[in-house]
């Protein structure tokens, strides 16, 4: 049955015309009364709040989307967003859109899994390079599954006292069960670096071993997104933990052609040199591309013009090549 905190949360919701958080608060109580193996009343529930959100979409029912804001130690450790993004709107691999595509089908579906002794996938670890789309894909979760986006802040999570780091870690584990969300851990490899390591240092490999049990024994209704870079600095345990490793690339070249026709369906000239663009992108990130684009449609508005040529396109995203050599370069550079 539903706590006492989940019916005043009920209530408050209800009085402040909230309906929005009073269907994430019903399926919260749905998910427990799952557990419970109270499988039928979990399914009316559910039955319920899509016929709200049913209603919210038409405009019969009103209400904003509530901001939940944590308070106390949580407070400088989890910021909250609402995100509104899809995956419709993402320019991915198919293995890649198959994998999350799978885990959206899983969770929605974690009731049915349930009844046969199985459980959704909701640990998800994301490996790639920079800017090829894992921040947006933990945002395109909460937006597909109307939930708050929690970002780890590792600035308010990761201390020089020791035990307090973990402690925190715990806190936001202990979260997840009270207020069901996507729980996401950018640059994962701070906490996630392997053991063994020679630079290793003790309480990071404590916090890392704190990580591990608290994920091991997690068992709320929220989605656990980690991301990394460098998923060979990561330990080895930590794959076996989580429920998928989904993985990202830069994009090939018909992504390249998708990504700009998307980014400048109102700017982009009919007739575009595809062989041209695609060479002067090979090899940038999704949100390289994304920003060349940005910079041809502001060119393309500051001069007067209709459309973006391929020669504008093409220069945008040189530039934007010899600006991503010259960070490499640095990154190089300093590591040396």
């Amino acid at each position: 049955m539903a706590s006492a905190e989940q019916v005043k949360a009920l209530l408050k919701s209800y009085c402040e015309g909230n309906g929005e958080h009073f269907a994430s608060v019903a399926l919260q109580i749905a998910a427990d009364a799952a557990r419970a193996g109270k499988g039928n009343l979990a399914q009316d529930l559910r039955d319920l709040v899509d016929d709200i959100k049913r209603k919210q979409a038409a405009g019969k029912i009103g209400g904003t989307v509530p901001i939940a804001r944590p308070t106390g130690e949580l407070a400088a450790i989890l910021a909250v967003t609402y995100p509104q993004t899809h995956f419709s709107e993402m320019v991915l691999s198919s293995e890649t859109r198959g994998s999350l595509e799978r885990v959206l089908g899983e969770y929605r579906s974690q009731s049915r899994l349930r009844e046969h002794g199985f459980s959704a996938r909701r640990k998800l670890l994301l490996v790639g390079p920079p800017g090829c789309g894992k921040t947006m894909t933990a945002a395109a979760l909460a937006g597909e599954l109307k939930f708050p986006l929690f970002s780890v802040q590792l600035h308010g999570l990761i201390t020089k006292f020791m035990g307090e780091t973990a402690a925190k870690l715990y806190a936001v584990f202990d979260e997840m069960k009270h207020t069901q969300g996507v729980y996401f851990f950018d640059e994962f490899d701070a906490i996630g670096t392997d053991r063994g390591a020679k630079n290793d240092v003790g309480e990071i490999r404590r916090v890392l071993n704190s990580f591990l049990q608290f994920l091991e024994q997690d068992d709320s209704d929220s989605l656990i997104v980690a991301a990394t870079n460098y998923d060979a600095m990561l330990d080895d345990a930590l794959f076996r933990r989580f429920d998928d490793v989904v993985r990202y690339a830069r994009p090939d070249a018909e992504q390249v052609a998708s990504l700009i026709r998307n980014r400048l369906h109102s700017f982009l000239a009919q007739r575009i040199a595809w062989p041209t663009i695609k060479t002067a992108a090979c090899g940038l990130s999704h949100a390289e591309i994304g920003r060349a684009c940005d910079d041809a449609a502001k060119d393309c508005i500051l001069h007067d013009r209709k459309r973006v040529t391929t020669a504008m396109l093409a220069t945008a995203l040189k530039q934007r090549r010899r600006g991503e050599v010259s960070n490499v370069a640095g990154s190089q550079d300093a590591s040396a």
